[in-house]
């Protein structure tokens, strides 16, 4: 069996002997070589959170290389790869919104929009004269004729899933780690509530703080570069629109979460120092 490209990744539209497509999974590796993106569902609505890393000191960071994006008054997408490549990907979801409400007159449903987002992505692996995105895309979006918000989260190969928690980037395995410990999963809140019922949730609120703990803990400072952490919601707070998180906000979010990394690495030395006077 092919073990590396051996002459099979010259096409996106070949397989390997051992039905690998090797272009899609460079891909792949491109999207975990980018910022960690996040995404919670909570009880209020749907959080996006993107590690923007900062080239230069000399970059102007509020008007270059967004990661978030809103393309619809009811959806918003985070992206986290090759950034000119998630460009091509919120202009199309921009398109497909603006259509489907004009010849259906209503908002897109966020299934469809991630379904025809992911249909677009998968076309560009099907032809040997074009190359996948190396983009991963997560979509909040909230449908007005059901009020149901959902996450979805469309990946270079061009597959899709509904999410309660979703992460892509470099730090996707450890955040994902991190997001099954929060109370995001309906069915696991009921269960772990003991009395039957449905348990508590969590908030918007509470998940801006939390997914910026996550990323500021998976930050190495001494290896990775400087970044700017980008955040957006769609909630009852906000009408249902896609907006930006309010800077105010981030900003006591980043406080709060700095110091519980602080707290919690004091204690671990605190502990390491026990075990060895023992």
């Amino acid at each position: 069996m092919a073990s590396s490209g051996s002459g099979y990744d010259l096409s996106s539209s070949t397989f390997s002997p051992d039905g690998r497509i090797f272009q899609v999974e460079y891909a792949h590796k491109a999207v975990e070589n980018a910022g960690t993106a996040l995404g919670l569902r909570c009880s209020d609505g749907v959080v996006l959170a993107v590690e923007k890393p900062l080239i230069t000191k000399m970059l102007v960071k509020e008007t270059t290389g967004r990661r978030v994006h809103t393309v619809d008054e009811y959806a918003g997408v985070a992206i986290t790869g090759f950034v000119s490549d998630g460009r091509q990907i919120v202009n199309r979801a921009r398109e497909e919104a603006s259509n489907y409400d004009e010849t259906y007159g209503t908002k897109i449903p966020p299934r469809t929009l991630a379904n025809r987002l992911s249909a677009y992505v998968h076309y560009f692996t099907l032809h040997g004269a074009l190359r996948p995105f190396g983009c991963s895309t997560l979509i909040a979006a909230y449908d007005p004729a059901t009020k149901h918000h959902s996450l979805h989260m469309v990946e270079p190969s061009g597959v899709t899933y509904e999410y309660y928690g979703a992460a892509a980037g470099r730090g996707r395995q450890p955040a994902r780690t991190e997001m099954e410990k929060l109370a995001i999963n309906p069915k696991q809140v009921a269960a772990s509530s003991g009395d039957g019922g449905e348990g508590t949730l969590i908030t918007c609120a509470e998940a801006v703080k939390q997914l910026a703990k996550i990323i500021y803990t998976l930050h190495d400072e001494a290896k990775d570069k400087p970044f700017e952490l980008e955040m957006s919601w769609l909630c009852e707070g906000s009408g249902w629109k896609h907006v930006g998180v309010p800077k105010t906000v981030i900003k006591e979010a980043t406080v709060w979460a700095k110091k519980e990394i602080e707290e919690a690495e004091g204690e671990e030395s605190e502990e390491d120092d026990d075990e060895m006077e023992e």
